[in-house]
């Protein structure tokens, strides 16, 4: 088993590096693509993020540009239902494109091995306002296969390659600047994920709703918890374990309330619901994390960056924080004192979920002071336009 294991390694790096020659071959002697962008998020495993708002954007508004997304073969299928142009990720097709693209558009790191072409402009939009330690700025690394100077000697090899990175707010760009050790274009926009929030409208959260069975007299609660770096199954897999009473739960809430679980795109979790049905839906597999913002009542999550987003809605938000020392002390570190800071309460079990949730629902319940202070710091920037002014600082 040993000997296979190293013999498949040797073989992959070997594939690594003649694919590396074809994509350098292909970017020095065949044409540029003019106007060729190539959208991708998460890894390819999911149609989302500000990748997805940028694209729309332009879908409407440029139609000078061809506009493609690199996609992981196990999401394919989200991408031929929904007629969504796209190239299956590593394909030979997909070199061709990357090599000769003008653009990439991504909000993850690109491999390691795979060179930028001279011609293009790599677009990093990042996937979050920060509240845990990032790359340089981490004390210790705690992910599988890898370790701290290795991790941040790897990041910083990718980010070097970056023209340009979408920042949030100024909070974020001083922290990307240090953490990413970025030198090139910040484009300070507000998030064009974002633009959603302030962009929908009602038939669009029934629509939502329908579409996920859920009932539409009861509202909505989701639960959006982010991965533990030191709790995994192998490299790009996490372990996740449910910290919730859901019998206590349905018992207390079920007749006003639905619950959403939505993990982690990393955490490889899938949880028995059989005993909760009509209660608890696990809606991990939605591609796009803002549909579940726009039909929820209140959030509940940890040390998530879904937070700063969900802000906008400015609707309740609980921090469900039950390891917070071991997060805040061991695994990351914090960017700003959430206990002081937060723009919810922080809460330690179901019981006090509960009793918070209650205190929601009633009549007199007003966000509390925090929550002003939190937004104009972190969500001034957004309004509805974001897509918009990246577009035109970039491609127009």
């Amino acid at each position: 088993m040993l000997v296979k294991k190293k013999l498949n390694k040797i073989l992959k790096n070997i594939g690594a590096k003649i694919y590396r020659i074809a994509f350098l071959t292909a970017a020095t002697f065949l044409p540029v693509k003019k106007n060729l962008v190539m959208f991708e998020s998460f890894y390819g495993r999911t149609y989302s993020c500000n990748p997805r708002a940028i694209y729309e954007y332009m879908k409407k508004h440029c139609p000078n540009y061809h506009l493609f997304w690199s996609v992981d073969k196990r999401a394919e299928n989200y991408f031929l239902e929904n007629h969504i142009p796209y190239i299956k990720r590593f394909s030979f097709k997909w070199l061709l494109y990357m090599a000769r693209a003008e653009y990439w558009v991504t909000n993850s790191r690109m491999p390691l091995w795979l060179p930028k072409p001279k011609h293009t402009k790599y677009v990093q939009t990042w996937h979050g306002t920060p509240l845990k330690k990032l790359a340089l700025d981490m004390r210790e690394v705690h992910m599988p296969g890898t370790d701290t100077e290795r991790y941040k000697r790897n990041f910083i090899k990718d980010s070097s390659k970056w023209d340009y990175l979408i920042s949030p707010n100024a909070y974020s760009t001083e922290i990307f600047r240090r953490a990413f050790q970025f030198r090139n274009k910040i484009i300070e926009s507000g998030y064009p994920r974002n633009d959603f929030l302030y962009n929908y409208k009602q038939e669009d959260v029934e629509e939502i709703k329908r579409n996920l069975r859920l009932p539409l007299d009861k509202k909505v609660i989701l639960y959006a918890p982010t991965w533990r770096d030191n709790q995994y199954y192998h490299v790009g897999k996490y372990k996740f374990q449910l910290h919730l009473d859901l019998d206590k739960m349905q018992k207390t809430l079920g007749e006003d309330y639905v619950l959403l679980l939505r993990m982690h795109y990393l955490v490889a979790e899938s949880f028995d619901l059989k005993n909760y049905e009509g209660f608890v839906f696990d809606v991990s597999q939605v591609q796009d994390i803002r549909e579940l913002y726009v039909i929820s009542d209140l959030l509940i999550t940890d040390y998530s960056s879904v937070f700063f987003d969900y802000a906008n809605l400015k609707r309740p938000i609980l921090f469900y924080v039950y390891d917070i020392k071991e997060y805040r002390d061991v695994l990351r570190g914090f960017y700003f004192n959430i206990e002081k800071e937060s723009p919810g309460p922080l809460v330690y079990s179901t019981e006090e979920i509960i009793d918070k949730i209650n205190e929601i629902g009633s009549q007199n319940y007003k966000l509390p002071e925090s929550f002003e202070r939190f937004y104009q710091t972190f969500c001034y920037l957004e309004d509805g336009n974001a897509a918009k002014r990246v577009v035109q600082e970039i491609f127009n």
